[in-house]
């Protein structure tokens, strides 16, 4: 019986190739198997490394749409679809962004974040339609993750995205030429080269962190060109938990020299809102006025010192 297309297809994968430094890794002993890992797993950020211009372009893309009041859409599968609910989930507490300001989807819905639905990712009729229920559009940025760059939930949503216009993103460490031959794309293919896996095919590994650490790129610069820190400290966390309403007050107090007491007032003043703790302390203004300040540099602290 001849194989099938599929099987040539996955056969071929950057993803699904046999790491010759690994073949006798069952024969090693356990801290040469962690050698082993840890000697692959730092090519993984110089392999980023080569995607920054790329990843760049995608960056600005978001942010103009952040600007238009337009969302970030990840779709993924297995591990790629549960590091995009990680980079969702992490937004609002940390930037003070709304829920749907970053949204994920995974293939099987909820319940695959907590035990794999291993079909649900074969069917672009379900990624297409769970992105048309979010009512999708040209001002939101959607971000395909997929290791392999050809898993069907992860297309079909990126196809349903192009009908509705929105810019796409595929975060892939299939090498674009494969992509090419596959008739894949995308407007930004983010593509690091990661090499094969250090178990073969098990892309929760190196896959997964580079695609981890794209991802944490794409928010974390977008949120910074949105003015969401002060140097690299970031001011816009929601004070949700004790801990991060003792961390408020350290940073307010960390960056205007205020005592503990004082830090605490003000923020009780500007219910919680560091941004606006910081201009009022450093720019020696009031409530009113630190407000003002801040709307007219559209949040950026320090333009609204510097105004």
């Amino acid at each position: 019986m001849p194989a099938s297309s599929l099987f040539h297809e996955i056969s071929g994968l950057p993803t699904e190739q046999k790491n010759s430094e690994t073949t006798r890794i069952d024969a090693a002993s356990t801290e040469e198997i962690l050698r082993l890992i840890n000697d692959n797993d730092t090519r993984v950020p110089l392999a980023v490394r080569d995607e920054l211009p790329t990843i760049t372009a995608a960056v600005d893309c978001i942010v103009e749409r952040f600007k238009r009041g337009g969302r970030l859409i990840y779709a993924g599968a297995g591990t790629s679809g549960r590091l995009g609910i990680v980079d969702a989930s992490e937004c609002p507490p940390t930037y003070g962004t709304p829920p749907e300001m970053v949204q994920a989807l995974i293939a099987g819905g909820r319940e695959a974040v907590f035990q794999a639905q291993e079909g649900a990712e074969d069917k672009p009729e379900a990624g297409a339609s769970d992105l048309a229920a979010l009512n999708v559009a040209e001002n939101d940025v959607v971000c395909g993750i997929a290791a392999s760059g050809r898993t069907p939930y992860v297309l079909g949503a990126l196809k349903e995205a192009t009908r509705h216009g929105a810019p796409t993103i595929l975060v892939t460490t299939s090498s674009r030429e494969k992509l090419a031959e596959l008739g894949i794309t995308a407007d930004y293919l983010i593509c690091p080269n990661v090499g094969p896996e250090v178990i073969m095919g098990s892309t929760r590994m190196k896959s997964g962190t580079a695609q981890k650490l794209v991802l944490n790129m794409l928010t974390t610069a977008a949120m910074v060109r949105l003015g969401k820190t002060y140097g690299n400290v970031m001011i816009d966390l929601q004070m949700t938990n004790a801990k991060l309403v003792e961390r408020a007050k350290r940073i307010v107090m960390d960056i205007t020299g205020a005592d503990y007491d004082e830090a605490s007032r003000v923020l009780e003043l500007t219910g919680g809102h560091v941004k606006t703790a910081l201009v009022m302390l450093l720019g020696n203004h009031d409530l009113t006025t630190a407000k003002e300040r801040l709307n007219a540099a559209n949040g950026f602290v320090r333009l609204a010192l510097e105004a």
